[in-house]
């Protein structure tokens, strides 16, 4: 988990990531950089453990997503180990089990990994949000269940 700290700490120290809270801003002298820990876990929004690593090697991807107002995202789970930060906007992300997590402006978040759920943006405005997968090549980073339907 190490990794996924550091990749997000870095997103925010280089300012890639606008949204950033600045915890520690007082501390930082004039032309520091500022950093500040968005989340450390080794477990999914859900509170169930995450998996083990991989064996070999592995491929880092991250991926930028626009989410419209109202959009509803359809049912799907990953085989990989996930993470992001979201920028604008509100995302409530929603289990099978019918367990919710709203992830607000300038949270981080970890998915769920092998476990069936879906997003939707129910605010007003367009979700931006950074996820950054742990995977290797030739895996899916989310495999979709278009049988379930959506309510």
């Amino acid at each position: 988990m190490k990794l996924v700290v550091l990749t997000a700490t870095l997103a925010c120290g280089l300012s890639v990531l606008s949204s950033c809270k600045k915890a520690n801003a007082s501390e930082a002298k004039a032309g520091e950089v500022e950093k500040t820990e968005l989340i450390r876990t080794s477990q999914s929004w859900d509170g169930v453990e995450l998996p083990d690593y991989f064996q070999g090697r592995p491929e880092l991807v991250a991926v930028k997503y626009v989410f419209p107002a109202g959009q509803k995202l359809g049912w799907h789970h990953h085989p990989v180990m996930n993470y992001g930060i979201l920028v604008q906007g509100e995302l409530t992300i929603i289990g099978q089990d019918g367990k919710e997590k709203t992830v607000h402006e300038g949270e981080a978040v970890v998915e769920m990994v092998n476990t069936i759920h879906h997003g939707e943006n129910r605010g007003t405005k367009p979700v931006i949000l950074y996820m950054f997968y742990l995977s290797q090549e030739g895996k899916e980073l989310a495999v979709q269940h278009p049988e379930i339907p959506l309510d």
